[in-house]
């Protein structure tokens, strides 16, 4: 009985680290992205090379901006869905007033995430304070900012200057992709973030809001706080959208409400709240966008795009299931 009892204990003691670690939503995508990319460049020439690189990067960085700030919501068991709606009013603000050079980059930087920590305040004050459903609350401010992304610029033109559009783009000392930092600078900012008060606090009340409010955390602000963080990270991915496109698209937002919550899914962030971290999340947009490139190598029609992204959502939300079962379990 002994002996038996010290094999069972060694068994776990030896699966207890790989049970954890399949039950980690960040390292699953990464081992995702991993594979992805072995096909990619498989099927593809010169992946290596610095320009490909930045290409990928620039490609995704919009994506993962908003997956980004859609996580700190989802912590909270909320839906932000005024997304879209944020990335295309920003989009098409900076197309079409901001000026050239410095000054003018700066000031639409500031302007997107004015426009995006009004929308996010006005989305918390309705959920946080007045307790309306956030799915009901963020389908109205999308369809707002939606709208007036139509009367700024009622169709697809209007120009982003150039010092935004070639210096998001290009590379840092000619070797790391700008992208790579901005994507690097978020992580960092995460990493400090989710062990303040405020951090401790998203998890706390995704994982039990009632048992965070008895422990003294402010739900309400919290969760205020939240939607603003989040609104302002979509602005951020509208800025970066329009240094990609170099124009402005009254209907650029609209791929980003589909794709946004699969990025968390994929990423290992629960719907259910409590688990996951802005880094998976920027990882799962990661993915979604080179899984767009794997299939445009391996020759897939466009036309089937659709049909791939609804199979990887349901392969996120099946993935997402998986995850927390496997880290409940290692927790046992």
């Amino acid at each position: 009985m002994t002996m038996r009892a010290q094999t069972g204990t060694s068994g776990t003691t030896i699966f207890h680290p790989l049970r954890r670690a399949f039950g980690n939503g960040t390292l699953i995508v990464a081992a995702i992205y991993v594979a992805l990319f072995a096909l990619y460049a498989a099927t593809q020439k010169g992946v290596f090379a610095i320009s490909e690189i930045n290409d990928l990067f620039n490609n995704a960085l919009p994506l993962s901006v908003a997956a980004a700030g859609g996580t700190f919501v989802v912590l909270t068991r909320g839906f932000d869905l005024s997304v879209g709606g944020v990335v295309a009013l920003s989009n098409v603000m900076v197309a079409t007033v901001v000026g050239d050079g410095w000054p003018g980059g700066l000031a639409g930087l500031a302007m997107v995430l004015a426009i995006g920590l009004i929308v996010g305040a006005f989305n918390g004050f309705l959920v946080a304070y007045v307790g309306l459903q956030s799915i009901a609350s963020t389908l109205g401010t999308m369809i707002v900012c939606s709208g007036l992304a139509l009367v700024v610029l009622d169709a697809p033109g209007g120009t982003v200057p150039d010092f935004i559009s070639n210096n998001l783009t290009d590379l840092a000392f000619d070797t790391i992709p700008v992208a790579a930092l901005v994507v690097a600078a978020l992580m960092a900012i995460w990493l400090v973030l989710r062990r303040t008060d405020f951090g401790i606090a998203l998890y706390a009340i995704g994982a039990d809001e009632t048992a965070a409010g008895l422990a003294g955390i402010s739900v309400a602000r919290t969760k205020f706080f939240a939607y603003c963080i989040a609104g302002m990270l979509y602005g951020v991915a509208g800025y970066t959208l329009s240094a990609q496109t170099a124009t402005g698209n009254p209907n650029s937002g609209n791929a980003y409400l589909l794709l946004t919550f699969a990025a968390i899914a994929v990423g290992g962030t629960a719907f259910s709240g409590g688990r996951g971290g802005v880094i998976g999340s920027m990882l799962g947009a990661a993915t979604l966008t080179l899984l767009q490139k794997v299939l445009f190598s391996t020759g897939v029609s466009s036309f089937y795009t659709g049909i791939f992204q609804g199979a990887v959502m349901i392969l996120a939300v099946l993935i997402a299931a998986l995850s927390a079962r496997l880290a409940r379990g290692a927790q046992a």
